[in-house]
């Protein structure tokens, strides 16, 4: 984990390196959007992680997550963190005043994962021929995205595409990917849902990123002619639904993550294929919400 530094080679308790951009990215009122610079922050956004997965939701952790009580594997070590701060949220007693992180993006660069062990997303889906197939292009890997209840609103969300705006726009993002989760683990409960990315939201041939072989399952569950679009995507959990609102297209076949409760899908996002209303809402110089 070259001595836990997101990147390589930082001790505990010093800067992380942010590739040269500020890490106070945005703000919105009380909140802010930045890059985590300490491992202890990093620590911060394993804890939210922990609350949202593990105890909110239905993720099983392992010896350590358990005993840590934060949601942690080796890619925390080499990934950005994005973090939401809520500057005025209540301090609880005799501890010091310091804003509470309410949401987090792990953010994977191509050159990153190339210096270490790759992607986290090609343990379900096979990335690399997408990724052989335009090698004058960068690649971004989006994961580990939560917001804490209470903040689950637009002010937030919308804070953290700003953050995610402002860090592809410098480091020269061409593609952005991931996976996102409907939450169980029967497919045939999320026919629906599974069905319209299928049929409505499927990724151009030169974009189609398939599942592994031994983890594929079946997206194609209903005919597209019965499905209710309208239904389809009452259905389909936020982060999804915004992803194709930005322009996001879904990879072929869906993985179950029996760890995470989830059924996983792979979303690819071209920053080409990005939405100009959203663009010109961000800014094209990410100017909108900068701090």
């Amino acid at each position: 984990m070259q001595n836990g530094r997101l990147g390589g080679g930082l001790k505990f308790g010093l800067p992380l390196d942010t590739g040269g951009l500020d890490p106070v990215l945005g703000r919105i009122g009380s909140l802010e959007v930045r890059l985590a610079t300490t491992k202890r922050e990093v620590r911060r956004a394993q804890r939210l992680r922990y609350r949202v997965f593990y105890n909110e939701m239905s993720a099983v952790p392992n010896a350590a997550c358990m005993l840590a009580q934060r949601d942690m594997d080796e890619y925390d070590a080499i990934c950005d963190h994005l973090l939401v701060l809520d500057h005025d949220a209540p301090r609880k007693p005799f501890r010091p005043n310091k804003p509470k992180v309410v949401g987090t993006y792990r953010l994977l660069r191509q050159e990153v994962a190339d210096r270490f062990f790759g992607f986290y997303t090609a343990s379900e889906f096979d990335v690399q021929p997408v990724i052989d197939a335009n090698p004058q292009l960068r690649f971004l890997e989006l994961g580990r995205s939560c917001v804490l209840k209470p903040y689950r609103n637009k002010r937030t969300v919308e804070l953290l595409w700003h953050g995610i705006w402002t860090y592809v726009l410098h480091h020269r993002i061409d593609v952005m990917f991931g996976c996102a989760s409907l939450e169980g683990t029967d497919p045939a409960k999320m026919a629906l849902p599974l069905s319209f990315l299928h049929h409505f939201a499927r990724a151009p041939e030169e974009w189609n990123v398939k599942a592994l072989p031994e983890r594929f399952v079946s997206m194609d569950l209903l005919n597209k002619e019965g499905i209710d679009a309208r239904a389809a995507l009452h259905s389909l959990p936020p982060l999804i639904k915004g992803y194709l609102r930005l322009g996001g297209t879904v990879g072929e076949g869906a993985v179950i993550d029996r760890q995470f409760g989830t059924t996983d899908v792979l979303v690819m996002l071209p920053v080409k294929a990005i939405n100009p209303r959203y663009i010109g809402h961000f800014g094209a110089d990410a100017g909108r919400h900068a701090a």
